[in-house]
């Protein structure tokens, strides 16, 4: 390639993919595996409604309705035949993923705000304003769950980081680590206090590393040590961040309505992107780490570039004849 294929492909922009799936704010969004069929997005809003999207290219599947309030979470199992959501109307539900269909819903005594799946997809984790974590067994619905309190305000974040560990973090400034396995009393194998109250957790694709959002402050840890590794601060108020599958960079936003795609290693912030007209709620790496999304307070999901330029999805690059690369026509 040329100098002047060069000069052109750097001076391609970003060029997000709105999708105008909400009314209101989105809040919450997660991606499945790769599976045969590609792979997955769901969204949870404000406006009472999750939507399945076809991740690589935001096309719209199909809407799940059913709550009576904000849907504040929504999580898919890794090959989209299961999505759980949690909301304001006290519940939290499982759907047919591949239908739309509810299976069944978890009733509880106050706003669901977080749910997620075991690897298996055994077991439903959910985290409510009733300071509690909650674990139902999915192959028997009238089993009780087992219950983890321990926290003395409403949960922000809960995910598995394996079978038996729980990761939890809520508006008390506190992240906790907990062994399902153990009483109440002995459960928690981490419990770090926290400068200010956080906002989101993230396990990358392959577990060995967890993401968590305070403030400013991004941190990154071992999942397996439970140690963290580095601390990064953010120009804003960070909502949500999400690592790379396999290459060390997160995304970010919050506050300034901004994208920020930083290096992990020291925090450098390698890019930023503007398209959002309000805070940024949630931000998720696609499976294969193509692309990026995020929800917004605006109402739209967008779909970003993690390569600016490729060839993927929607994203189809025309250079200009210019910059086009040019071969030799002569043989040698």
């Amino acid at each position: 390639m040329d100098d002047k294929s060069l000069l052109g492909l750097s001076q391609i922009k970003q060029l997000a993919i709105t999708c105008s799936v909400h009314t209101r704010p989105v809040v919450s969004l997660r991606f499945s595996d790769v599976s045969d069929l590609g792979y997955f997005l769901v969204t949870a809003s404000k406006d009472g409604q999750s939507q399945l999207l076809q991740g690589d290219t935001g096309d719209w599947i199909g809407t799940l309705s059913g709550h009576k309030g904000a849907v504040w979470s929504a999580v898919l199992n890794s090959d989209s035949s299961r999505v759980a959501t949690g909301a304001a109307d006290f519940s939290a539900k499982l759907w047919d993923g591949f239908t739309g269909d509810p299976l069944h819903s978890f009733e509880h005594k106050h706003i669901v705000k977080c749910v997620d799946f075991d690897a298996q997809c055994g077991r439903l984790l959910t985290g409510s304003n009733e300071r509690l974590l909650r674990l139902f067994d999915l192959s028997n619905y009238d089993s009780p769950p087992i219950e983890l309190p321990g926290h003395a305000k409403s949960l922000r974040a809960a995910i598995f980081l394996n079978q038996y560990l729980v990761a939890s973090a809520a508006d008390d400034k506190r992240f906790v680590v907990r062994d399902v396995r153990c009483s109440d009393g002995e459960s928690a194998v981490l419990d770090r206090e926290l400068s200010g109250c956080p906002s989101d957790l993230q396990l990358r694709l392959d577990d060995s590393r967890l993401l968590l959002c305070c403030g400013s402050q991004v941190s990154i840890w071992d999942s397996d040590r439970l140690v963290e590794l580095s601390s990064h601060s953010l120009p804003c108020q960070i909502y949500s961040a999400a690592l790379h599958p396999s290459e060390p960079i997160f995304v970010c936003g919050g506050d300034d309505f901004v994208l920020y795609k930083c290096s992990a290693e020291d925090g450098s912030v390698l890019e930023s992107h503007k398209g959002h007209f309000g805070p940024v709620h949630c931000v998720r790496y696609s499976p294969d780490g193509h692309l990026y999304a995020s929800g917004s307070e605006d109402g739209t999901l967008r779909l970003w570039q993690h390569k600016i330029g490729e060839n993927y999805g929607l994203w189809r690059l025309e250079m200009p004849k210019e910059a086009a690369p040019t071969g030799d026509s002569e043989a040698s």
